[in-house]
Parts: structure tokens; sequence; C-alpha cells
């Protein structure tokens, strides 16, 4: 049973790395303090709230206002709230609540991108006001612009400053609650929520079952436009239909036994976009080209060392990223192959390795990327308008309140399958998927924009490698879109399925040919272009000797 769907509400627990060396000293300073100065004015009201805590927060059981703040010495519940910090992990308050023991970690996250959402911003606005600001944009300076204004309305919810409404947990609907966005997963309604390393799924499921909807996809679960014939629905109500899942996924792993910590909470003060800041690589774990001993860990993260869920001395080996040197403390090197320890329910399991048989044409095959061959599917969205109405009302998710103007959303299409294929500023060869086939309205435009913009993404619906033929004879795959590719005397050409849109290319195309078309949220990415069309057209495809 999937986890996410309405009619099962059942959770995987999951695991992530704790605090370091010195945060945990400087927890256990607090805690001598709190035990030394109780504070019972807090605990005649909120007695059941003493428990739940883990041992480093355990401070917390005696000492409300070490997190909270308020007033313990008063009688009345106005004057004992007074300055009260009801969510600590609100990056409003986090430099308050929690900086005291992380300031690091604090301000790495208010300049993460899963708070700043940078890239999406200075994106939106490149491609809809024509023009980037020459300042990088951030979901905490929006203005009023087209772009900026759709942002405010549609979008900004998903970033880590929004602020907790409550203490209810919906994976489908949850939002920001900075520190506490991912490091609460219960909130017991007799005792106190457990701050916690071991991450759920659901914690990362509210923003990203969206946009890319990367959660729905590891799960094996594809939004579509109708409900499917099951009728599964989200807890939101958005119809899915079941895919197949990730293998990660069903193995047992979670998001946090591949991406980092380093990823999640490193400083994102000089990335962009959101690609440029993920850690993790296939060949990472499938590879394992680099390695570091104990002795040459990067100093902020020795205390993970406590946390290795095996035998470890001074020659033991850690795999690490290449992107950033991060050790990969919960992987095993032994002499009978690599082990993964998951780290939300200790399942080992055995990571194959990369054989040079598995890459069959591996010099014809050297730019593509793993995903381009491993994805089973990728989700699709082929159509949408966007209209603005002054005169409506619409809540600011910038402002926090309701204010003038309402964006109006209709989408159309939305299906998934194999993916197109293009090429990125890397030069590499990857899956692309629709970000904008799209139509704009707003009283400040002299006329309909029309957006059509593809955009990289890793699907994480890791499988079984593709086909030749799903590359090498798909017009999907080359960005043309479905139809029929004929082979003429002087060429080819292409017969879509879909009807033409007003730019000539049909509805769900990238590209033509003639390499027409290819819009790219970014400079260096694009289509596949005609002559790189005819070299994958031309491959043969029977298999090599």
């Amino acid at each position: 049973m999937n986890p996410y769907v309405q009619d099962n509400t059942q959770r995987r627990s999951h695991s992530a790395p704790c605090v370091g060396v010195i945060a945990v000293l400087a927890a256990l300073a607090w805690l001598s303090v709190a035990m030394a100065a109780s504070e019972p004015g807090c605990l005649r009201c909120h007695q059941n709230k003493q428990s739940g805590f883990n041992p480093v927060h355990a401070f917390g059981s005696e000492s409300c206002t070490a997190c909270h703040a308020g007033n313990p010495e008063a009688v009345e519940e106005t004057d004992a709230h007074q300055d009260l910090i009801a969510y600590p992990g609100d990056l409003a308050t986090a430099r308050r609540a929690c900086g005291d023991c992380h300031e690091n970690r604090v301000e790495a996250v208010a300049n993460n991108l899963m708070h700043t959402g940078r890239g999406m911003v200075d994106v939106t606005r490149s491609l809809i006001d024509g023009h980037t600001n020459p300042a990088p944009g951030s979901l905490q300076s929006l203005e009023h612009g087209i772009a900026d204004s759709m942002l405010r309305k549609q979008c900004a919810s998903c970033h880590l400053g929004q602020p907790r409404e409550g203490h209810g947990r919906n994976e489908t609907l949850d939002r920001g609650g900075g520190c506490g966005a991912c490091h609460i997963n219960q909130v017991p309604a007799d005792g106190h929520a457990a701050l916690t390393t071991r991450v759920s799924d659901a914690r990362c499921f509210g923003c990203h079952s969206r946009s890319g909807r990367v959660s729905l996809s590891f799960a094996g679960l594809a939004e579509v436009h109708q409900s499917s014939n099951d009728g599964i629905r989200l807890r939101d109500r958005r119809p899915v239909e079941r895919m197949p899942a990730d293998v990660h996924y069903r193995a047992g792993m979670g998001c946090i036994d591949c991406h980092t910590s380093v990823a999640l909470m490193g400083d994102s003060g000089a990335l962009t976009h959101q690609r440029d800041a993920v850690d993790i690589q296939c060949t990472d774990c499938h590879a394992g080209a680099s390695t570091m001993t104990r002795g040459q860990w990067p100093a902020d993260m020795a205390g993970m060392l406590r946390h290795v869920p095996f035998p470890v001395s001074d020659q033991t080996q850690f795999l690490t990223t290449a992107r950033h040197g991060t050790p990969l403390w919960h992987i095993e090197l032994r002499a009978d192959g690599t082990f993964l320890h998951t780290k939300n329910t200790g399942r080992v399991l055995r990571v194959p390795k990369l054989e040079d048989a598995h890459a069959r044409y591996s010099e014809q095959h050297e730019r593509l990327a793993c995903s381009s061959c491993h994805s089973q599917w990728a989700p699709r969205c082929l159509s949408c308008h966007m209209e603005y109405d002054p005169g409506g009302e619409q809540w600011d998710h910038a402002a926090r309140q309701v204010t003038e103007g309402r964006w109006h959303s209709r989408s159309g299409d939305t299906d998934h399958g194999l993916p197109t294929l293009g090429v990125s500023h890397d030069n590499r060869i990857e899956p692309f998927v629709p970000g904008m086939i799209m139509t704009l309205e707003h009283p400040d435009l002299a006329q309909q924009k029309f957006l059509r913009v593809f955009a990289p993404l890793s699907p994480h619906t890791s499988g079984p490698a593709r086909g030749c033929a799903s590359c090498h004879q798909s017009s999907v795959a080359l960005g043309l879109g479905r139809g029929e590719i004929v082979i003429e005397s002087d060429g080819y050409r292409f017969v879509p399925a879909s009807r033409l849109l007003q730019d000539g290319l049909p509805a769900d195309a990238w590209t033509s040919l003639d390499g027409l078309g290819g819009d790219v949220p970014r400079d260096g990415q694009r289509p596949l272009n005609p002559r790189e069309m005819q070299t994958v057209l031309r491959a043969p495809l029977e298999d090599p000797p």
C-alpha cells in the first residue's frame, strides 16, 4: 500500500544524520542550566508536554523558555505567553530558538534554495517578463510585476520560511515551518513533539509532489487530469494512478538515503538553481570512485562518525560524493561488496556495482546521464492557461494576507511516459519534461503570451534500462511529440499525432526536425539539434556482439 493515497494513512519511519559533537555539547550545557532553573509555571498548564523529547533535547522538558521564550513566572495565560514563540523552528524565530546550538545550520537553511527559491524566481521573471532583475531574486523579495505577482499567489507557498499555522500533519498540504518542516515527523496529543533527524519521506512530499512531482513518482504515483479507473486520490483530492515505483523505493530506501545533509541544509547562498545544489550522483554509490578515511572527514561533520552503523577503524574507507566530498557514512565497503544501511529502517542492502557490461556502446553513449536510460517514466503537463483578474482577490503567500488581484489557472492534459531527451548546460543528455506549455493573459500585456519551455528533470523512477528503439525510433524521445517519423529519399518527415499550436509546433512537442522551437529555462540547455537527431535515428539497433 502506498503511504500517500487517501485510503492509507500509514507512514514509514525514516532517519537522517544527527547534530554534530559541538551541538550536542552545547545542548547538554543547556540541559544543566535548565535542570537548575526548573520552570513549574509553564508545567502547571502543560504537564502533558513534559514527555516525548529525544535525549539530545531533553533539557526542554524542564525549561520551556529555552526554545519557546514567554514568561514562566506569570500566573495569567496572557502574561505567561507574552513574546511566546509558538513554533520555535520557524525561520523568523529560529535564530533565537535554535541558533544557540545550531547557528551554522540556521544560517545555511536561511540561505538555502528551499527557502529563497532563487532559481525559480529568476527563471520565471526571465520567461514571463523577458528579463531578470539585476540582483538575484528570492521569494522573500518579490515585487509586483507579472511574474512576481504569479509567484506570490500561485507558487510561493513552497518555501521553508512559511510559518507554521498548526500542529496537524498532512503530507500533501504541509508547507513551511523552517527547521520543523523536516525535523518534526509526528505531534502526539499527549506529549511534546520530538525533534528528530529521522526525517520521513512525508516531510518532503508537501512541496515535492508538485511541479516535477518527484515525491509522487518515487513512490509510484502519477498525477492524471481525470480520475483513473480505481479512483485513487491524494488527500488534497488530486487524482493519481499507479505506475512502477523507483527501484530504490521498492528496496525500502527513503529520500535521505541518497540526499545528504550538505545538499539539504548546506549554504546555497552562491547557488542559483536547485540542480546545482544536489550533492549525490548515481556513480557515487554504484562506481565508488572517491573515498576518505575517518581522519579525513570534514571538521563540521565529525559528529556524524558516532552514527556509523558498522565497525570503524582508522583504516576504514568511506565513499564520498564527487561534487562536494561529503562522506556517505551509511555505506559500508566490504571485501565482498558495497552495502547501504538504510537510515530509516536499518535494513542492509547490497549496492550493485557498475560494470562495463552495463554500458552498451559506452563510447557512443558517453554523454548520456544514467537517468536517460534508467528512468522508467516521467510526468508531463502538456497545457496550462493562466489569466489575471485585477478585480478579484486572492491569498498572497508573500504578504500573508488576501490582496487585490487573482490568478485563474486552468490545466489541460497531464500524463506520463518515457521522457524526452535533451542537452543540459554541461553537454550531458538527460530527461526533459514540459515546464511551461502555457498561454498567459494579463492587462499589462498587449496580447496573449505563449510559452513552450522544457526543463531537465531527474524523474526518480529508476528501473531497468529502456530499450534501444524507445530512443532511436521514438519521436517523443527526440522532442517532436507523439506521431510517426517517415523515412524519405531526402531525409525524414514527421507526422504529428497532436494538433498544432500558435507557434506551429504540435501541442506536446519541444522542437522540430528542423530545430525550430526549443525554449529552455537556462542558458546552455537545449533540445537535440537536427544533426543529433539524425545520428540517433540512423544508429543500428542490433545487439552488440
